[in-house]
């Protein structure tokens, strides 16, 4: 018998499910997901089932399978299983059914209150441990973008996530948009809003709002044009929050008015709009009657940008502390919501889900966000050995490490395997972000996949049509 494996059976534990992300005492960020706060999670949300010691899906390999899934090509359940019957075996316990039936019913039993709190538990205490020299000037920078994904085809996903209207019935899918708050320092995700991709109160702008109450007085969020409203300013300088967007498209700018600051950067009153249909009288009336902002323009210099110049509008009035170049670099910092985005949606293979039901849906999302946020983990970790800043490592890097060292992290004894720790955080330390300045790409690609002609009536009129034929 290897000495890495147990020598009698042992029912795993949430410590030793978490070794498989390089969960190490002494390590930098050691406690960002350590053992007592899922504990404490698990009591204050009543997760408890499998108690008996022939259960085999509890909520600690629950959770540790779902999360496999999430960071791993294959996604079925069927893999899952199949990961949980190896783990089994490896470590001298009764092999458990290949049947996907018990895992699913499990998984069922994961409140999404439970999912969603330690998800972004993990994001916040991530960042909260990030050394000042990865923030701008020592404030926390929160990047806020919006995304969609696709669901599966079903009844109750179309019914709270319906189709867009310019897809046909039957030909579309139901699709759930998300609104997410990613740090600038470390790429973690610290906040996020679900809701339908169209109806009333459904924009990005409108489940941002639900996010506000999540800031922390002093923040910075950066964002693109289409967050840049009075309204939005407003409610989030009314917490202490300041921000950097791109100036709305509609809103006229000159810069030989207002408060002169420099060339091309000045302040200017933004006066008070009428009332909006979802604020109420109260609320409306709280705010100010104008607002101070600062514009800037940007010259964008790059090979490939498709402006040639922005105008920032932002709520940092002071141009000694923070300069014009300050503020359009800052600014600029903003692309990386869009690459973040990307890492979740086409690296996790977040894009399209798999569940069937809206609650399912929505736990598969956050589960999404743990496993991405665990890998932010590892990565700030292999960025302080590596004297570099997380978003110099390359997230599938980290990810494809993580899942070929996943056995020998997660079969290793107690107090064994510091150089392995070691080897993995070096491995994803090596995986650099390529600096690639000027870099043109056009936005095509030579090679076709292959695979079947799209379908443009419903699939039971398909399938009728096919049987017509062959009955013909």
């Amino acid at each position: 018998m290897s000495a890495s494996y147990p020598s009698s059976p042992a029912r795993p534990t949430l410590a030793s499910l978490l070794g498989s992300f390089a969960v190490e005492p002494g390590l930098p960020f050691a406690d960002v997901l350590p053992e007592q706060l899922i504990l404490d999670l698990c009591r204050d949300e009543a997760v408890a089932f499998a108690t008996e010691p022939e259960d085999v899906f509890t909520p600690a390999i629950t959770l540790w399978a779902w999360l496999t899934q999430c960071l791993s090509a294959a996604k079925s359940c069927v893999a899952a299983v199949a990961r949980v019957l190896v783990h089994r075996v490896a470590t001298n316990q009764p092999a458990c059914s290949a049947n996907t039936g018990g895992y699913c019913k499990a998984r069922a039993k994961l409140p999404e209150r439970f999912l969603r709190r330690l998800a972004l538990e993990v994001g916040l205490r991530l960042e909260d441990a990030a050394p000042d020299g990865w923030r701008y000037k020592g404030r926390r920078v929160l990047l806020a973008d919006g995304a969609e994904c696709s669901l599966p085809d079903t009844p109750a996903n179309q019914q709270e996530y319906p189709q867009p209207g310019s897809q046909k019935k039957g030909l579309g899918f139901p699709m759930i948009r998300l609104v997410v708050l990613l740090t600038f320092a470390t790429a973690g995700v610290v906040g996020c809003a679900l809701g339908p991709q169209q109806g009333k109160e459904t924009g990005e702008t409108a489940l941002f709002r639900a996010l506000i109450g999540s800031l922390r007085c002093g923040d910075l969020v950066v964002a693109d044009r289409y967050y840049c409203s009075w309204w939005l300013v407003a409610l989030l300088r009314a917490v202490g929050v300041d921000v950097c967007f791109r100036l709305h498209q509609r809103r006229r700018y000159d810069f030989r008015r207002g408060r002169r600051l420099g060339r091309a950067d000045h302040v200017v009153s933004w006066p008070k709009p009428a009332r909006p249909a979802w604020m109420d009288e109260v609320s409306y009336a709280g705010l100010p009657d104008s607002l101070e902002v600062r514009e800037v323009r940007a010259v964008v210099d790059n090979p490939g940008f498709r402006s040639r110049e922005i105008i920032i509008a932002t709520s940092l009035l002071d141009a000694d502390a923070d300069p014009r170049s300050d503020i359009a670099e800052l600014y600029h910092q903003r692309w990386h919501a869009e690459l973040d985005i990307r890492a979740i949606k086409q690296t996790l293979g977040m894009d399209i889900l798999g569940c069937k039901t809206p609650e399912m849906v929505r736990k598969e999302i956050w589960t999404h966000l743990l496993a991405y946020n665990l890998a932010r983990k590892v990565m700030a970790q292999a960025a302080v050995q590596g004297q570099v800043r997380p978003r110099q490592l390359s997230f599938a890097g980290a990810v494809q490490t993580l899942n070929a060292f996943r056995w020998a992290l997660l079969l290793r004894l107690p107090g064994e395997g510091d150089g392995l720790v070691a080897a993995v955080l070096l491995a994803v330390s090596t995986h650099r972000v390529g600096d690639r300045p000027g870099r043109v790409e056009p936005r095509k690609v030579k090679r076709r996949p292959k695979g079947y002609g799209r379908m443009t009536r419903p699939r039971a009129q398909e399938r009728a049509a096919l049987l017509r034929h062959r009955a013909g």
